[in-house]
């Protein structure tokens, strides 16, 4: 966002949430920096800066506010919208590139030379890829020391601090204190050997029912499952497998994440956050869709409606497949057997989600927790009996399982999502409905929109609009840029 001084301090004055991780007020009179909606008193203009990252925070000398845990606050909906390269850098490093694959891995994945994106960071966001790295590391280190019992050796590596001494010192520059005085106000206990406990802050209204609902319709046995107010899944992680158990509550998300390596705590925060897309600014997008008189009572009944979106691009290529001119309920019964058929699990067992179920128990029982989606040499593997679905649909998937394994095809949140759509709808058997509901669900692309969809199109026809795809395309222009969000009300709609 513009970084306008006037607009900032108001937002600070008035303690506005909504601005929280958009930008980030650095008072020089005291050397900390807050979140907009900081409780202390307003700082006098003339010991007021203004920052567009906790990073560029940092390195004007300035610390972590212990009071309103900036470094904690939802991540700027910016990232959400762009889909430049600045906006896939920061997802990647969000993602943990950095600390594995360093700048030149970054740099590599988006096609630029290091220096060229080092000039680019510095110039948004006042700070290059290894302090946006660093910045992220030091949030990773102390989620660690206030909810695991690990030594702060253990804690420094699993971080992705090179050494013991980086980590003291970046602690103590970023939060002012010692790591054992951190750890000394520790708030929560860990839930067993890596158990983390998190909370994900969002910028309200959070619609946690719609998020709930939709993906309950869309469970897979041994891969997720909505239970007790809840969601639970398997995660693929960079160093293994992990579980995530997400928990709405008033203001942020109850965040269990269950990890083999600690070194995947801050991509399974990313991914997690990604899933239920927290870093949304909900009040910008319900001012523009209820601007349309067709949307206004839905939007007044029901504000802070999110796109769920997903922790694994490559299944989500293989349920929209699945799920290509079927009913729901038959892409899972499909999806069901072929996982049946990768765990060895029989074949013909019951296809539910439920608890009961025969399929599910054996599962559970046979993998301890829920374990991710079968990767795309998993799905290379199967015999075409264990696909159950036309021919068509298996060789498709098939082929896009070669892509992603080859390395043509890049289905991450930090991927070109123009690009990941010209080279999905270049493969046969994927049309403009399947690379859209990818882009929607799995690259976060908040205006994607599927005028063809059946339920999308009778949503339409619900609240009185034109159902034909051309001219429902054509009225959707007024929704940009959040046609994502319109997708996901004309389904419920429906």
């Amino acid at each position: 966002m513009d970084l306008d001084f006037e607009r900032c301090y108001r937002a600070v004055d008035s303690r506005d949430q909504r601005f929280d991780g958009w930008f980030y007020t650095g008072v020089t009179s005291t050397g900390i920096y807050c979140r907009p909606s900081c409780p202390a008193v307003t700082p006098k203009r003339r010991n007021v800066r203004f920052f567009p990252s906790s990073a560029a925070a940092q390195r004007a000398g300035l610390r972590a506010c212990r009071r309103c845990r900036p470094d904690a606050s939802p991540g700027s909906p910016e990232w959400d919208v762009r889909a430049d390269v600045v906006g896939r850098a920061m997802r990647l490093i969000a993602d943990g590139v950095v600390d594995r694959d360093g700048v030149p891995g970054l740099a590599s994945r988006l096609g630029y030379t290091e220096r060229h994106l080092h000039r680019m960071l510095r110039a948004e966001l006042g700070a290059g890829p290894l302090a946006l790295a660093r910045a992220q590391r030091a949030q990773t280190a102390r989620t660690l020391i206030e909810t695991t019992g690990l030594g702060l050796a253990e804690i420094a590596f699993a971080a992705g601090f090179g050494s013991v001494r980086q980590f003291n010192d970046t602690v103590r520059e970023v939060f002012g204190v010692p790591p054992s005085q951190l750890r000394s106000v520790r708030r929560s206990d860990a839930g067993g050997a890596g158990t983390v406990t998190v909370r994900l802050a969002y910028r309200p209204p959070l619609h946690a029912a719609a998020l709930l609902g939709f993906l309950a319709q869309r469970t897979l046995p041994g891969v997720d499952e909505v239970r007790d107010g809840a969601y639970r899944r398997g995660l693929r992680l960079p160093h293994g497998p992990g579980e995530a158990v997400l928990t709405p509550a008033d203001g942020y998300v109850v965040a269990t994440l269950r990890l083999t390596d600690l070194r995947d705590l801050a991509p399974a925060v990313a991914r997690c956050r990604h899933l239920f897309d927290l870093d949304a600014d909900p009040v910008a997008v319900d001012q523009t869709l209820g601007a349309d008189p067709a949307l206004a009572g839905a939007v007044a009944t029901e504000p802070g409606i999110r796109v769920p979106h997903a922790v694994d691009g490559f299944e989500t290529v293989v349920r929209a497949i699945a799920t290509q001119q079927v009913s729901l309920a038959s892409a899972r019964t499909t999806l069901t057997r072929l996982l049946a058929a990768i765990s060895d699990a029989p074949p013909d067992g019951p296809a539910g989600a439920g608890d009961g179920d025969p399929a599910v128990e054996r599962l559970r029982e046979r993998q301890g927790w829920l374990r991710g989606f079968p990767t795309a040499e998993e799905i290379l593997r199967v015999p075409d009996a264990g696909f159950r679905m036309p021919v068509g649909r298996r060789e498709t998937i098939r082929r896009v399982a070669r892509a992603v394994v080859d390395g043509g095809l890049d289905l991450a949140p930090g991927g070109d999502r123009q690009e990941t759509a010209r080279r999905l709808t270049a493969t046969s058997g994927i049309g403009p409905w399947t690379a859209g509901y990818l882009a929607m669900r799995a690259l976060g692309d908040p205006d994607a929109f599927l005028p063809t969809d059946l339920a999308v199109r009778r949503g339409a026809a619900a609240l009185g609009l034109p159902d034909d795809p051309t001219a429902l395309d054509a009225y959707a222009t007024a929704w940009r840029p959040w046609r994502s969000y319109a997708v996901i009300r004309l389904w419920r709609a429906a």
